[in-house]
């Protein structure tokens, strides 16, 4: 495998695979094929129709169907007490391309893929659905090296794992929330809608450092039936974005752990003073 940067991305050695897949490959090509992306064989041979062994399309039909096995096992030994409709949701956020391209980006995916030169210079290793992709490919390529064992240590560690806190909102938060791994703002948007309270508005309190290091500080709010602003929680993070998504945490949790409708506490005016942030 040729090691030009503009094709292979980061070198595969055995550490950098053990390491990130927990995994010593046997049949080490395996992996290579779960990380070549069609822009390469197209551009390798462009008069002929490239073999469909020449790039990971056939092995991510195949790793998302050992994921969908993985997830919807994991989730029915770790929570029995769940109902099947809330199972499908948490298996659907579980297995999106939105979460898949996330987990990807964590685990730095992209550096491995072996792109095109269109492809790479279009920002190949950073498209969210090319990384979802890639997952599928290479649990696929687990699957075929090491039996089911090798693909769940992977999907588990990677993929459900750092997602247990979100799953077990969604499930605290019943029918009231989509199950979307990740996307606070609107779990706390559907909560808040699902309660008759309106929409949630986000308000940027403070920055503070220099350009490089932002820090931004952002507090999320809901208006009374008066007008009147009420702050529901507050958080700061290096993005705009990112302190929206913590605050919006913050708030639901909060009004989970309530377990009261913040349509009632507003219509009251008890919330005058919002929550301690």
């Amino acid at each position: 495998m040729t090691t030009r940067r503009k094709k292979t991305g980061r070198p595969l050695s055995s550490q950098v695979v053990s390491t990130l897949f927990d995994h010593r490959f046997q049949q080490p090509d395996l992996l290579t094929w779960a990380l070549t992306h069609r822009s390469l064989a197209y551009e390798t041979n462009p008069e002929t129709s490239p073999d469909p062994r020449s790039d990971n399309e056939q092995l991510e039909f195949l790793g998302d169907a050992v994921l969908g096995l993985a997830v919807a096992e994991s989730l029915f030994r770790r929570f029995p007490g769940s109902r099947e409709g809330e199972l499908t949701r948490l298996r659907a956020s579980l297995v999106s391309r939105r979460h898949l391209g996330e987990v990807a980006t964590r685990i730095a995916l992209g550096d491995l893929l072996r792109l095109g030169r269109g492809e790479e210079q279009s920002g190949g290793r950073q498209k969210p659905a090319l990384l979802a992709n890639a997952i599928e490919a290479v649990i696929a390529a687990l699957y075929l090296d090491g039996g089911l064992d090798a693909a769940r240590t992977f999907i588990e560690k990677h993929i459900i794992e750092p997602a247990l806190p979100e799953l077990n909102l969604a499930l605290k938060a019943g029918d009231t929330f989509s199950g979307a791994i990740g996307d606070h703002k609107s779990a706390l948007q559907e909560y808040l809608q699902a309660s008759g309270a309106g929409q949630p508005q986000y308000v940027l309190t403070a920055q503070s450092g220099p350009d490089h290091q932002k820090r931004f500080r952002v507090e999320v709010r809901i208006e009374d039936g008066e007008g009147a602003s009420i702050a529901l929680a507050e958080s700061e993070g290096s993005t705009k974005k990112q302190a929206q998504q913590e605050a919006a945490r913050i708030a639901i949790e909060r009004l989970l752990s309530e377990k009261r409708s913040i349509k009632d506490d507003i219509v009251r005016g008890s919330r005058k003073d919002g929550f301690e942030v």
